[in-house]
């Protein structure tokens, strides 16, 4: 839990990575299997593809452009309206079953230290706006999607992915539009993904949340601290 220092002036910022570190699965991946259940995707075509997609996440290699266009194209395709009744379905069903206590908790003890909170994502917004929403979150950086002239999604990203290096640079945008920098903050990083080492290693606080065997090593090696949120490692 956090440890608020009253010496301590500068602003703190408590960021999280969200799939896996936030909530015990992967938002992105768990969509793609909720639409392919509700019947907008091949069961068999879609769950290859997203299988494989998911495996070049975990080994860092992903194509985040051409994976937003493969995990949106659904969405497209049924238009606004029936994206959101499907996203209401999507929360009632998957989501928020599987918001543990121990999530809410850590976010709590970070608000009640003064913290600002700040969700860091390479999951995009329209998946992610709503979980936020019901942890209580109100500032996102996740995957921005390009609008058309109706401002309904084309596929594309707009602007800069919330993904490896570019969750750095998105957190340095989102300081300075408010006359902050790097050392102007006390900051806090919680994260599953050796994807997020970049801005692991950008924030003073270090955090390896549920991490998988490599980033646990690395987390070890480098005395980062590690928590287990949701299971007891032996």
């Amino acid at each position: 839990m956090p440890t608020p220092s009253a010496s301590n002036a500068r602003p703190r910022l408590a960021l999280f990575d969200l799939d896996h570190t936030l909530l015990p699965l992967d938002s992105d991946y768990e969509w793609g299997v909720f639409t392919t259940r509700i019947g907008w995707t091949d069961p068999e075509e879609f769950g290859r593809r997203n299988d494989e997609f998911f495996a070049h996440y975990q080994a860092g290699t992903l194509d985040v452009h051409d994976y937003v266009r493969f995990a949106t194209d659904a969405v497209r395709a049924r238009g606004p309206e029936a994206a959101a009744q499907a996203h209401v379905r999507f929360m009632r069903e998957v989501i928020l079953p599987a918001i543990r206590p121990a999530a809410r908790a850590l976010l709590q003890a970070h608000r009640e230290a003064g913290d600002e909170i700040v969700i860091v994502t390479a999951t995009n917004e329209f998946i992610t706006r709503p979980i936020a929403q019901a942890l209580g979150v109100q500032e996102l950086l996740a995957v921005q999607l390009e609008r058309d002239a109706s401002g309904w999604i084309t596929g594309e990203i707009d602007g800069e992915p919330t993904m490896r290096e570019g969750k750095v640079l998105r957190m340095q945008q989102w300081l300075a539009r408010r006359g902050l920098d790097w050392d102007d903050v006390e900051s806090t990083f919680y994260s599953d993904s050796m994807n997020d080492v970049p801005l692991l290693e950008k924030v003073d606080h270090p955090v390896a949340t549920n991490p998988d065997a490599r980033l646990r090593a690395l987390a070890q090696e480098r005395d980062w601290r590690i928590l287990d949120l949701f299971t007891e490692h032996p």
